[in-house]
């Protein structure tokens, strides 16, 4: 499969108010809860568009975190959005307690996922939300790889009912999957013998690229899209790693709680292989544009090319 890595004319927001849109029409029990960013996740016109079904809580994540939890109970369902940071380190408890100790049902996004938060700077940079969310019991956690994706995670979410984490960028990404695409399991993106290439958000991108250069050297990686962290597809995973016998795993994300813990987990209790993770490491988030923080994190092509190459020597 040959991908043409070109940016998606709409923005995730877009694809997120969208979503909303749709489902509230159809279900007058959907409300979307905002903390104070609604031109940020362009829902802001949703408010006159879909009155009762549209709550904006101000700058208050964990009240906004109650105000799903009570809307549950009374068989509403909530989608709730905020900055990455602030739908999970800063509201974790009423996370946790809320809606996951409570076994209540409602879908959570965080945008701006890691690089991507770019001029908002360190304290809006979140390398930590994927393995804050993973230690909640039988909750859901994913990152949208493209537009197509995300929107059928929300829609796939909505319908399954329970605590779901999907994580985000908010503008273009690059267009991987044509509309209609499912997302039962994790995608294949590519085919090959000598090594995986395990990746989520941005990184599949960079993955897809690596697996070019990789190519005109030699080495034929085979690139999966584990947009599904929690439950990780662990069958897709052993069937690509039982052929290649090696992994590296790539993430806008802290390398401890996220992707790469996860593969790490599986593979040692079921098919210990030689793996390397990239992502970010002990380090905290800073102001600048995205091609310098992913050059600066070593969130790039050129450095899972390299991962790769010291992994076969």
């Amino acid at each position: 499969m040959t991908h043409i890595l070109e940016k998606d004319q709409i923005e995730m927001r877009q694809v997120y108010a969208d979503t909303i849109r749709k489902l509230a029409a159809s279900d007058s029990n959907v409300i979307a809860l905002e903390a104070d960013l609604s031109s940020s996740m362009s829902t802001g016109s949703l408010k006159n568009e879909l009155p009762g079904q549209y709550v904006n809580v101000g700058i208050m994540e964990a009240n906004m975190m109650g105000v799903a939890a009570g809307l549950s109970i009374l068989g509403r369902k909530p989608f709730i959005h905020s900055f990455g940071q602030f739908v999970t380190r800063r509201a974790f408890d009423q996370v946790f307690v809320s809606l996951g100790y409570a076994q209540l049902s409602a879908v959570i996004v965080g945008s701006d996922a890691g690089v991507s938060a770019e001029h908002n700077g360190g304290t809006h940079m979140t390398f930590e939300d994927i393995a804050l969310m993973r230690e909640i019991p039988n909750v859901h956690v994913y990152e949208a790889s493209d537009a197509t994706q995300f929107g059928w995670l929300l829609e796939n979410s909505y319908q399954k009912g329970g605590l779901h984490y999907i994580r985000t960028i908010r503008k273009n990404a690059t267009r991987l999957y044509d509309e209609g695409t499912t997302f039962d399991n994790a995608k294949v993106l590519t085919t090959g013998s000598d090594i995986t290439i395990c990746a989520t958000g941005i990184m599949v991108t960079e993955a897809l690229k690596a697996a070019q250069i990789l190519k005109t050297e030699g080495i034929f990686a085979e690139v999966i899209d584990m947009f599904s962290i929690k439950p990780l597809d662990g069958a897709t995973l052993l069937q690509s790693v039982q052929k290649t016998g090696c992994v590296i795993t790539a993430e806008n994300h802290n390398i401890n709680g996220g992707l790469g813990s996860a593969v790490a987990e599986f593979l040692g209790e079921n098919h210990p292989v030689p793996l390397q993770r990239i992502g970010v490491r002990e380090q905290f988030g800073q102001v600048g544009l995205m091609p310098f923080l992913q050059e600066f994190y070593g969130l790039t092509a050129a450095n899972i090319v390299t991962t790769a190459q010291n992994l076969k020597a």
